[in-house]
């Protein structure tokens, strides 16, 4: 045996040989003519092999040049390459297949093309199902392409091989990419990666970083997924998303999935799988009338206790409930019953798990180097390098892929703020400024502008939200007016204002009353939603209804009050579940809601007012259509501070319709109030979160039907004002009869 017979066997033996196609296969000969045929099978006692097309008449013998699988036959004769199939003997059985190591054009193809456009990571790297023609004979498989540049070797493993690195070397690319086409594997199929570092330092075994699902604990597998089988019914749905989501009604019900329902099984609880969810989240969602769905991050997460928010698959649906298909056919079901779906996504940082992106090829591939700006002291995560152009191609294709073999509605961004600063979170000294030192990320920013010039493009009905808490300028604004291009952001200042407004004792509101009116003084700069998020019900936050000063009824009141001036400030509306009944403990993603409050007339108005808010909302243009427009919103009292009201008008875009809000944060009736209208008629009360019909007190508000006559009496500058008995804590709407 030659030295380099010898050198190859070793590199085979120990994993590390990094160019296959050169030595495995038919490979020709250059000094004479005709092939060797060369494989590589541990453990094989036989090899025989044939040529896959009938009309071939070639076969034969391998023979073994060394026990630890190595086998090759000469063929002089043959002076083109040929499809064959291979037949090995194996201790335990027989096993026939064709060969991997013959299809070096179809493991190759898309890389040429790969950066020209972000969703060609999803549709070339990963593993994709392939069917090839090769000598009349179609050969199906799955192509598996993955990115390590600084790997000195790659190994495909999976239970088609025994998980074992030696018996499929990958093929290094010209441009650092490891490719093998498996014929005979299908969806379904288990795998991982074997890695070795540029020292030949075997790595943990890596989930792929574009893999489409996964196993949950303790194996972390990647499986391979067609994505092309599930058939969508959702066209009428999809048609009708054309338009500017600005000027339409968005109320938004955030779902943590694991824990807004659960189920007992033999005395164990579990949650529900995504088809359960479409059996009954969804006509909860449409009784409710929510108009979309938002879920926590749904991308593969390795530890329940993050809520997602610490995902390692970004390409890859939670195999926590069900598969791929699953969760389509959940969002299909949304979709037919008009329910829009956004889903959050986690571009800012990923965890530390070793099966992870983390140091992925034995070097920092996609995170950055500098733990200055490498490392998220808060969450204890790597943050992705932002000026590298695969770690931003991968960003911005995860969030396609979501759109486009999911189709969701929407992507919320979580953790804006942490991109967008190098000094987030940190203590001088603890950040390195940027190159014109000052601490904003421009690599960031600039990321972020493209991941919403790609999604708007190709997506125009889709929507993007981002959670940023700072004053950064223009995050909705469009990229060619200088905007991040976000299509809206979360209100984190209005939501943290009116919470601690709302918390206060009402006896001392009157010195907080800035606190509820200040949000429309930079309400135009930007549009807004407004959260009642998941982060203000946990960790000593209390729930909403825990918040509430007073007693129980006037706990009760207060939310209703609050819940109900939410609905008519300026903005699309988001609360997180639990808030709707009122319940009564801190959220906890280990177990489900408390549904069986619902027996208790307390909670069960409190569902009811939120049904009624979210129909009324929706049916009456003047509460969204100009959220945005400054025609939309007047003031009718913003400094009543004496008596803790606020009131005000949403008109729609023509203003031909008017809804009046006034909201009493006492516990003291307010009787012959008197509020500005603009023209004389009747007005009559369409929510009064006070109603009996809400756990209210029913307090009588000078008329028995709610209806109210216009006095030619000027006030606030208007020319006709009614006069009311405002009920203690409590929000009414009123409109004009007949318009």
């Amino acid at each position: 045996m030659n030295l380099a017979a010898r050198e190859l066997i070793l590199q085979l033996k120990q994993a590390k040989l990094a160019q296959p196609f050169a030595k495995l296969g038919l490979i020709k000969k250059t000094e004479q003519q005709g092939f060797t045929l060369r494989v590589w099978l541990p453990e094989a006692i036989t090899v025989s092999f044939c040529a896959a097309a009938d009309e071939l008449d070639i076969e034969g013998e391998l023979i073994l040049v060394d026990a630890a699988g190595l086998f090759e036959v000469e063929l002089p004769n043959v002076t083109e390459p040929f499809l064959y199939q291979l037949t090995a003997e194996y201790q335990g059985g027989v096993h026939e297949f064709i060969d991997p190591y013959q299809f070096h054009d179809i493991a190759f193809s898309g890389l040429a093309t790969l950066h020209e456009a972000p969703q060609n990571v999803y549709q070339t790297l990963g593993a994709q199902l392939k069917t090839v023609c090769v000598d009349g004979v179609e050969v199906s498989g799955v192509r598996f392409i993955v990115y390590a540049p600084n790997a000195s070797s790659v190994s495909l493993i999976s239970a088609y091989n025994h998980w074992d690195g030696q018996r499929h070397p990958m093929q290094r690319s010209w441009c650092g990419h490891w490719v093998l086409f498996v014929p005979g594997l299908s969806a379904g199929c288990a795998y991982k990666f074997e890695l070795k570092d540029n020292k030949g330092n075997r790595l943990p075994h890596k989930a792929d970083p574009v893999g489409f699902q996964a196993e949950l604990f303790p194996s972390h597998s990647s499986i391979v997924v067609d994505h092309d089988s599930y058939q969508w019914n959702d066209q009428a749905w999809q048609a009708s998303q054309a338009g500017d989501k600005r000027f339409a009604p968005i109320s938004i019900y955030e779902v943590h999935l694991g824990s807004w329902k659960r189920v007992v099984e033999n005395g164990v609880e579990r949650m529900l799988t995504y088809r359960e969810l479409a059996v009954d989240l969804l006509p909860y969602l449409v009784e409710m009338g929510y108009t979309h769905l938002e879920v926590l991050p749904i991308s593969e997460f390795p530890f329940d206790g993050s809520w997602g928010y610490q995902p390692v698959g970004l390409f890859a649906a939670t195999s926590r409930f069900g598969d791929a298909d699953d969760l389509k056919y959940f969002i299909d079901q949304c979709h037919q019953a008009n329910i829009g779906v956004i889903v959050d996504w986690v571009p800012a940082h990923f965890p530390a798990d070793s099966h992870g992106l983390a140091c992925f090829d034995g070097t920092p591939l996609y995170e950055y180097e500098d733990p200055r700006r490498g490392w998220h002291p808060d969450w204890n995560s790597y943050i992705y390098d932002f000026g590298r152009d695969n770690v931003r191609q991968f960003l911005v294709a995860s969030a396609l892929i979501w759109l486009d073999k999911f189709h969701v509605d929407g992507l919320r961004v979580d953790a804006v703020a942490s991109m967008l600063y190098w000094d987030y979170s940190r203590e001088e000294g603890e950040w390195v400024p940027n190159v014109d030192g000052g601490n904003h990320n421009y690599e960031a920013i600039s990321l972020l502008k493209w991941f919403n010039e790609e999604v708007y493009r190709q997506y125009p009905h889709a929507m993007t939200i981002a959670e940023e808490s700072t004053a950064f300028s223009g995050v909705s604004k469009p990229t060619f007016e200088g905007g991040l291009g976000f299509g809206f952001k979360w209100n984190m200042g209005w939501m943290h204002d009116t919470l601690s407004y709302i918390e206060q004792d009402p006896m001392y509101r009157k010195f907080h009353h800035h606190e509820m009116t200040f949000a429309m003084a930079y309400h135009y700069n930007e549009h807004f939603v407004l959260p009642i998020s998941h982060d203000e019900v946990v960790h000593g936050k209390k729930s909403m209804l825990g918040k509430m000063p007073g007693d129980e009824w006037q706990g009760a009141a207060n939310l209703r009050a609050y819940m109900g001036y939410m609905y008519a400030h300026p903005g699309k509306k988001l609360n997180f579940m639990g808030t709707e009944i009122a319940q009564s403990r801190e959220w906890n993603h280990d177990q489900s809601l408390d549904w069986d409050l619902l027996a208790f007339d307390k909670h069960q108005a409190q569902q009811k007012l939120i049904c009624d808010l979210n129909h009324f909302y929706k049916n009456n243009r003047a509460m969204y259509e100009s959220d945005y427009q400054q025609q939309g919103f007047e003031w009718l009292d913003h400094s009543d501070g004496e008596n803790s009201i606020v009131s005000f008008v949403r008109h729609n875009l023509n203003k031909t319709e008017h809804v009046i809000c006034i909201s009493n944060f006492t516990p003291v009736p307010r009787e012959y109030y008197r509020l500005a209208v603009d023209i004389a008629g009747q007005y009559e009360v369409v929510i009064n979160t006070d109603s009996e019909y809400y756990w209210g007190s029913n307090y009588a508000m000078g008329d028995v039907m709610g209806v109210f006559e216009s006095e030619s009496h000027p006030w606030q500058g208007k020319g006709h004002s009614i006069v009311i008995n405002l009920p203690p804590l409590s929000t009414v709407y009123l409109k004009r009869k007949g318009a």
